[in-house]
């Protein structure tokens, strides 16, 4: 039964992103030009030669962690999309230790960082976990309001309490310094964040799949009113899918300070929270799955550049992709279950 659920799975995701790309490329003729041609410009854009790989695996390492923010709590029957406002706050919280530990030897300083990250977005999205078990408060529209009130504060401090007066492109904060920047991974373009997201993504498959915890999980979110029966603590497991799933979107954010930016700004805003939502879609909650379909979706987005030199497309055009793939996998979801019952 597991191997027929994992084929209907994959042939529906399959299903929605032809879908998709079926009607991107409707868009794109109506402006004069041929959709084969846009198709090998995404994969070559993406995949095509060994920059391009370097350039998708970078794009696809926090989507990888802002994913899980959504699919451990889905687990168990919630829909948490905050992976965004998680990422900005992990962020914020990283150089916010950053500038209070460089005294520190890099890697324990690296750690510690990395930690007060993934804390910051933990505790963030754990907010709306506890009012959903204390209030009842739906934890989708918390989660939205969240993203916002993450990226004002951010804004407001980067703009004035934490300023960096000597970044003059646009407001900053203070900077980590480069002793505490990680780097890339040796004779290769990627940075460190890779290897984060899927050791991250490889512990939480072994979490949910092999453990008792993952087991109870499960549980909740198939029947909360058998989880009940059986005395399961829903309350608690709630809160830690919650908090699990924001840490991982939190030390995204982490890790684009420490790997690529250096500072929080408003370069820390660019979609991988909402990217990660699509991606906990598409890989129906399964974490390992969660790498593959990050790896195609940072192809996607690496190729919006080449879209834009090469036909003239607006960089945008691989959001819109992007989107039409999201609704497709919605409309997508109606066809779970019927080969089984038929």
């Amino acid at each position: 039964m597991r191997g027929a659920a994992w084929a209907e799975t994959a042939a529906i995701s399959a299903a929605a992103l032809l879908a998709a790309l079926g009607v991107f490329g409707g868009f794109v003729a109506l402006r004069g030009l041929n959709p084969l041609d846009v198709y090998a410009a995404l994969v070559a854009g993406g995949f095509g030669s060994w920059f391009s790989l370097e350039e998708t695996l970078t794009q696809a390492a926090p989507i990888m962690l802002t994913a899980l923010c959504t699919a451990l709590p889905a687990r168990a029957g919630l829909l948490v999309i905050g992976g965004e406002g998680a990422l900005v706050v992990g962020g914020v919280a990283t150089v916010l230790a950053g500038v209070n530990l460089g005294g520190l030897p890099p890697p324990l300083a690296l750690a510690l960082m990395c930690l007060a990250g993934a804390l910051g977005g933990g505790l963030w999205v754990g907010v709306a976990g506890a009012l959903r078990h204390w209030r009842g408060v739906n934890e989708t529209i918390a989660t939205l309001l969240l993203n916002y009130i993450a990226i004002a504060v951010m804004n407001h401090l980067v703009a004035g309490p934490i300023r960096d007066f000597g970044q003059v492109l646009k407001p900053a904060s203070w900077a980590i310094g480069e002793r505490l920047m990680i780097g890339t991974i040796p004779a290769t373009g990627i940075h460190w964040g890779l290897v984060f997201g899927i050791v991250a993504c490889v512990v939480t498959w072994v979490l949910m799949r092999h453990t008792i915890v993952g087991f109870a999980v499960d549980v909740v979110g198939g029947n909360v009113r058998a989880a009940q029966i059986v005395g399961l603590p829903i309350g608690a497991i709630v809160l830690a899918t919650t908090v699990l799933g924001g840490a991982a979107a939190g030390l995204a954010g982490a890790i684009e300070v420490v790997a690529v930016h250096g500072f929080a700004s408003s370069s820390l805003v660019v979609g991988y929270g909402y990217a990660g939502i699509l991606v906990a879609f598409l890989a129906r909650q399964n974490p390992l799955a969660v790498i593959a379909v990050a790896v195609l979706l940072g192809g996607i987005t690496a190729s919006g550049g080449l879209l834009q030199r090469r036909f003239g497309l607006p960089d945008a055009a691989t959001l819109v992709l992007e989107g039409l793939l999201f609704i497709a996998l919605l409309a997508a979801n109606t066809l779970y279950g019927r080969w089984r019952r038929a």
